[in-house]
């Protein structure tokens, strides 16, 4: 490597600077170790589709690394200097293309592609996207489009090429050109062609091996199993004699059922019954007499086979004469069940012989010799689509190599290519979402880059995509799924959000030190909540007894034997266990004493009170707060791209510092006033929290110098206190 590279470090990961065309040229000697992406998708990213479908040779909807280097070296190769890579610009100057074959050719394509538009274009020393994709039309619509594909207009004037094209469109299919017609490439005329050499082969076998017996071989065919399958039933019906009435045909009752169709002679209901019907040893009626879907193929056994190699004139063929029949033509029969398949040989040799003339050769040498001139324009084409591929590739393969070898368009807060915009909900913005096919497939990765990932639903009309957003700022209580929002695109479209999965991860160290209190706050309003609603139905029970005893007032009254009865139960009921008592008097003494002994150690602090306080906030707040700090150094935009189809080379950390940039909180904006809130509450949880703790600290301190020795028990004064430790 004699290249000198430029790095600068990000998300933990050394990246490289790309600045100048030298960079561009060399990129190849870079080790690919360097790189932060190996592959990505070309579509769900902020980036020219059609840029990204020309760097994608083998047109898989993925560029991977070799694709992107092969893009630079041929973007190299027709610049007379990379550098106007890095320069860019929506038009392509002439004067910056090679002075080499390649890029004679291009400048030659683009001057007559101005030379087409009008005068004042082809003067001009620059070539724009418009100009080339106005050429491209135009060569698209042209008879000589260079893409080797040929259709029936194509074939101009000559009736017989087009008759030909449009047959080869019917039995082989079609294929779009660059105009968007349907035509035939060299892969369907050669299917074609040799699928009819196949079939005049095979005829031209049967008329040497068969003769004048084809005829009657295909009429003996046509009929063979269905005569087969009368001269069986012939057979059973002489082995047993009940077996004719059976096998022949059906019952009444279901020709009645025929009788409401609508019937055909070609329908399968009248196809499917015997030739005729079935007795011992009855010869098959050749006449009127038989099965009238079957007689035009009979009388074409009568005509063709019966008659010339049986001789005479026939109402009936007895069984022993079928089986004679069908060895004279057994050899007939044998070829034609060779026949070639395909929509080609059911034209049959004659419509074929019709469509392409006695000299099939020459038939086939005009239509590849039409195609292989339709081919030969491609080079001026695609000296023109070249054009517009390096006019794309000045323009666009910077960004993508800032995106994709490197992420500086990222760090630099620039907007990365898989950054699909902005969504505000919750009081705040997520700059951090990418465009996701399937929310389920991608948690499954994209939770590994522990992160609080918020999945949206985004719809505009009749349009909907989802998102993958990351909370990197403020808290979590009011996120869950159903919350609503507003998602803003790269292209500044407005679409309704709401969250339909979330995967929990820390957001802040803030976060993770008010976690413990808000779920005791949490459980112990759930405790409250479960308390109130047991009082309520004790109550409501309470009042359902009061009103059935007044709704029972004309049952026995007090001082009645009954009534004296149902008194006794209920003090029964209400009188209280003398051992339950003395039971929740020793647990309140023991709970007395363990806060006595706290209160007393915890007064012994003295000045070391406030550090007392803190110890216990830490103790309570700290392995919630050293979880979150190490999940936050494990955050990582990786694992968030992987999941959207992208190789991601790094971990590319996403810590606190970028993390705060990526979502950031409502604040209002410099030189704002603010009016107080009529409606606020008058002791905010903070005042309230702080009252408390200093109250704490100043009785502590009151404690500790005497001045509530006065009023204190004498076992909780200072004085007495410091004895007992003394003793």
């Amino acid at each position: 490597m004699n290249h000198a590279w430029q790095f600068f470090r990000a998300g933990g990961v050394d990246q490289v600077l790309i600045t100048s065309g030298d960079d561009i040229a060399h990129l190849r000697e870079l080790d690919q170790k360097l790189w932060v992406a190996l592959a990505c998708p070309t579509r769900g990213t902020h980036f020219d589709p059609r840029t990204l479908d020309l760097i994608d040779t083998d047109h898989d909807g993925r560029i991977r690394a070799p694709e992107l280097l092969a893009a630079c070296e041929w973007a190299c190769e027709r610049l007379a200097d990379p550098q106007q890579l890095v320069r860019g610009g929506e038009r392509l100057a002439l004067a910056s293309l090679a002075d080499n074959e390649e890029g004679r050719a291009l400048a030659e394509a683009a001057r007559h592609t101005l030379a087409r538009l009008d005068e004042a274009q082809a003067k001009a020393s620059d070539i724009g996207l418009e100009a080339i994709a106005e050429r491209q039309q135009h060569l698209a619509e042209e008879r000589l489009n260079g893409d080797g594909i040929v259709t029936a207009a194509t074939a101009g004037d000559d009736t017989a090429l087009r008759g030909l094209i449009e047959q080869i469109v019917e039995t082989q299919g079609s294929v779009k050109d660059a105009g968007g017609e349907a035509g035939i490439g060299l892969d369907q005329a050669t299917a074609f062609f040799d699928a009819a050499e196949a079939l005049l082969a095979w005829h031209r076998q049967g008329q040497s091996d068969c003769g004048d017996m084809r005829s009657a071989a295909q009429a003996v065919d046509a009929v063979h199993d269905k005569v087969e399958d009368f001269f069986a039933r012939c057979r059973l019906a002489s082995y047993a004699a009940g077996a004719a009435e059976a096998l022949n045909l059906p019952a009444p009752e279901t020709l009645q059922g025929y009788a409401l169709q609508s019937l055909s002679l070609s329908a399968d209901p009248l196809r499917q019954l015997p030739l005729a019907p079935v007795s011992a040893g009855r010869p098959l009626p050749l006449d009127h007499s038989a099965n009238p879907a079957w007689q035009a193929a009979l009388q074409d056994l009568r005509k063709l086979a019966v008659a010339p190699l049986l001789g005479g004139e026939r109402d009936t063929l007895a069984e022993a004469e079928w089986q004679d029949l069908k060895s004279r033509v057994a050899h007939c029969r044998d070829w034609l069940s060779t026949r070639p398949p395909g929509k080609v040989a059911a034209l049959g040799a004659d419509k074929l012989l019709a469509l392409l003339g006695q000299d099939l050769a020459a038939s086939r040498a005009r239509l590849l010799a039409l195609i292989e001139e339709d081919t030969a324009a491609a080079p001026q084409h695609g000296y023109v689509n070249d054009l517009e591929k390096l006019l794309r590739l000045q323009r666009d393969l910077l960004p993508l190599l800032r995106n994709f070898v490197s992420f500086e368009a990222f760090y630099r807060r620039e907007g990365a290519i898989f950054q699909a915009g902005r969504l505000y909900l919750d009081g705040r913005s997520c700059d951090l979402a990418v465009q996701v096919a399937d929310a389920s497939q991608h948690a499954v990765i994209a939770g590994l880059a522990k992160a609080y990932l918020a999945y949206c639903e985004c719809v505009r009309g009749k349009e909907k995509m989802t998102i993958a957003a990351a909370f990197t700022a403020g808290d979590v209580d009011f996120l869950f799924v159903g919350r609503n929002g507003l998602f803003y695109d790269r292209e500044g479209r407005d679409w309704d959000a709401r969250i339909v999965k979330v995967i929990e991860n820390p957001i802040g160290i803030r976060q993770a030190f008010l976690l413990p209190y808000k779920k005791l706050l949490r459980m112990i309003e759930e405790q409250v909540a479960k308390r109130a609603a047991a009082g309520d139905a004790t109550q409501q029970g309470k009042l359902g007894g009061l009103a059935g005893q007044i709704t029972t007032l004309d049952k026995p009254a007090a001082g009645t034997p009954a009534a004296s009865a149902a008194a006794a139960a209920a003090a029964t009921q209400r009188r209280i266990d003398v051992g339950t008592v003395a039971a929740l008097g020793v647990a309140l003494g023991s709970i007395s004493a363990v806060i006595v002994g706290v209160f007393g150690k915890f007064i012994e602090l003295g000045w070391w009170i406030p550090v007392g306080l803190l110890g216990i906030v830490l103790a309570i707040s700290g392995p919630s707060m050293l979880i979150a700090w190490l999940k936050l150094r494990q955050r990582s935009l990786g694992p968030i791209l992987d999941a959207s189809g992208w190789a991601i080379n790094g971990r590319m950390r996403l810590n606190v510092r970028l993390g705060a940039s990526l979502s950031e909180e409502a604040k209002l904006p410099p030189g704002a006033s603010r009016k107080p809130d009529p409606y606020a509450e008058r002791h905010g949880t903070a005042w309230t929290v702080g009252a408390v703790v200093l109250v704490v600290a100043l009785l502590g301190l009151g404690w500790r110098v005497g001045w509530l020795n006065g009023v204190l028990p004498e076992a909780l004064q200072h004085g007495a206190a410091v004895a007992a430790a003394a003793k």
